[in-house]
């Protein structure tokens, strides 16, 4: 039994928030809290659950309900790999939230990534589907296709080729191949076909997901049709992740890593660091905090839930105000709270109005950056700040005089 899955003896003053996505669908919010109180169970130490979006409770109103009753708090992301949620949004409320609890240490922790109890994991998975389709990789060709989300972050991504490659390796499977359900290639079912072409008995293909919602519904269609149309290649789907033990392994793991400040994220290979062919224009820290900043409004507002899950409804702008060290110095707090209480006070405006880090233009500000729009004013004035809500926010006319860049 390793050091994460004893009962810590002298942690009282400690707890865990348990990071979920979030979804409309309370099954999918359930596994989150199941996994919560079996952490807690492991740990023995009080383990919250919150979410990103979608469900409740939100992650800044979890860390406020465990501020009363502990000194810290490590968050542990319930993220299969690094992309964007990883690396912009969760950050960020977890920033804001260090900012409302000034007397509250609060660790943020790494996504789960890549991890042999996972790789066991779907070993088993893999295991349960050849038994089901009566054949076994000791004796028979077996192709295993490990299907993932895809993402538009090239590091997430190469994760999910490492895990099919670290399925692969010691293991009698005849090949195991990457593939996606959406966002990037080569999706599903082009990499179904082009197994085929190498006839295996047969084709056990694995979603990469943590739950049974939509998206590992439409594996185990692609798994189905791919199976009516090649008759000579048995073929079938496994189950996703769930709530197995082993996951548990992988989350005590990194709280450990969070909670004594060792979290090793992987920043050799992220976007937003280092110049990536085809993603040039993302490199740098300011696009990964108004990528989280405008997040919600990319998704808000869309009628085929069904079909789409990743949506929910967001404030129509998102205003980020300045204020690091030199803008603060220049009256940026006062300017927050003045576009706050502005905000209140206004019946049209819709906006959600938050704190903001370095925007990267020192000397000109305060910086105010409004959402979707891509309007940054600069040299911001408290004074200022009633029209930038009754103008722009209530009524979309820009306060041109103000205007530092658009983006």
């Amino acid at each position: 039994m390793t050091a994460t899955q004893s009962a810590p003896t002298s942690l009282d003053d400690e707890a865990v928030l348990l990071v979920g996505h979030g979804s409309r669908r309370e099954k999918s919010n359930e596994q989150v809290r199941t996994l919560a109180a079996d952490l807690e169970e492991r740990l023995g130490i009080p383990v919250d659950a919150g979410f990103l979006e979608l469900a409740e409770p939100a992650i800044d109103e979890a860390i406020a309900g465990l501020a009363g009753a502990v000194s810290a708090v490590t968050t542990v992301q319930l993220s299969l790999f690094a992309a964007s949620h990883v690396k912009n949004d969760v950050p960020l409320a977890v920033q804001q939230a260090r900012e409302t609890h000034d007397d509250l240490t609060v660790h943020n922790g790494a996504h789960l990534g890549v991890h042999p109890a996972l790789v066991d994991l779907l070993d088993d998975r893999a295991a349960a589907v050849e038994a089901e389709l009566g054949v076994n990789r000791e004796t028979d060709d077996v192709a295993v296709v490990l299907c993932a989300r895809g993402s538009s972050d090239p590091d997430a991504n190469s994760d999910a080729h490492k895990l099919a490659r670290l399925l692969y390796e010691g293991r009698a499977f005849d090949r195991v191949e990457t593939a996606f359900i959406g966002v990037t290639e080569p999706l599903l079912d082009e990499r179904l076909h082009t197994v085929a072409k190498d006839r295996p008995d047969a084709v056990v293909v694995l979603p990469y997901m943590l739950g049974d919602g939509v998206l590992t519904g439409r594996i185990r269609d692609g798994a189905a049709e791919f199976d009516e149309e090649y008759p000579y290649v048995e073929a079938g789907a496994g189950d996703p992740l769930g709530t197995d033990g082993r996951l548990l392994d992988v989350l005590g793991d990194r709280w450990q890593e969070a909670r004594t400040d060792s979290v090793d994220m992987s920043c050799d290979t992220c976007k937003y660091k280092v110049e990536l062919d085809g993603y040039e224009e993302d490199v740098g820290g300011a696009k990964a905090l108004l990528r989280a900043m405008t997040h919600q409004e990319t998704h808000a507002d869309r009628d085929d839930v069904d079909d789409q899950p990743h949506t929910h409804d967001a404030p129509e702008s998102h205003v980020a105000v300045c204020t690091n060290q030199t803008c603060a110095a220049d009256g940026a707090p006062a300017v927050l709270e003045r576009l706050r209480q502005a905000a209140r006070d206004s019946e049209a405006c819709d906006a959600r109005i938050t704190r903001s880090s370095c925007l990267g233009r020192c000397g000109d500000g305060p910086m105010v950056a409004v959402y979707p729009d891509g309007v940054w004013y600069g040299g911001v004035e408290e004074t200022d700040a009633e029209r930038i809500v009754s103008s722009h926010l209530d009524r979309d006319r820009i306060v041109s005089d103000l205007v530092d860049q658009t983006l």
